[in-house]
């Protein structure tokens, strides 16, 4: 069983019929014991970066999930949940992040050309940056489905993958069990299908 975060933001029932469509059981639950008896988490979010790290704050999902992944367990960020998964944002001030992976979130603003227009929102190739098991079903070059203004940056150790919008932008990331996606593999067709399937056969 797959436990899809609900802290109140994300795109949580088309990422569950996306799970379901490639036939992995998925629910969508804020409840701890259902969340530690699944075998992997999911870490959605869309939205602020400083309303969402609140979020997760006052409802104990953020504990909860950083417990998890400390006894090994798969955990994946989608989008904005990718970007928690870091040490701080910098959305509209500076905001805590869970710090299971080291870095920081900060605008595009900063480093894409001014003529590019923000959000990055489409259809992007990823271009690989080392091996993740995330990478399993799928080939560089293979495109998928941004929506964001802001990314990840200070932590290339942790790069799987980047896309390019006028810079090289973190696009997968990978430390250890944590796995993160700054697309939406749920909005990102066969390719996306084939990065969750990957997910979910992850060894736990």
């Amino acid at each position: 069983m797959i436990a899809i975060i609900d802290y109140g933001v994300g795109n949580l029932f088309s990422l569950q019929c996306s799970l379901a469509k490639i036939g992995f059981d998925a629910v969508v639950t804020s409840d701890k014991a259902e969340i530690e008896a699944a075998d992997r988490i999911i870490l959605p979010g869309v939205g602020a970066y400083g309303d969402a790290s609140e979020k997760l704050k006052s409802t104990g999902m953020g504990e909860i999930v950083k417990n998890e992944a400390a006894k090994g367990k798969p955990v994946l960020g989608i989008c904005l949940g990718m970007q928690l998964l870091f040490e701080k944002g910098y959305e509209y001030g500076e905001f805590d992040g869970l710090g299971l992976i080291k870095g920081k979130v900060v605008s595009m603003a900063d480093v894409i050309p001014a003529e590019l227009k923000l959000p990055q929102i489409g259809w992007n190739a990823l271009e690989f940056k080392k091996e993740c098991p995330l990478q399993k079903y799928i080939k560089e070059g293979d495109c998928v489905y941004f929506v964001h203004s802001y990314y990840a940056t200070d932590c290339d150790y942790a790069i799987a993958a980047t896309t390019e919008y006028g810079a090289d932008i973190t696009a997968m990331v990978n430390d250890g069990n944590v796995y993160g996606t700054q697309f939406h593999p749920e909005k990102s067709g066969e390719t996306g299908l084939a990065i969750l399937r990957a997910f979910c056969e992850l060894e736990v």
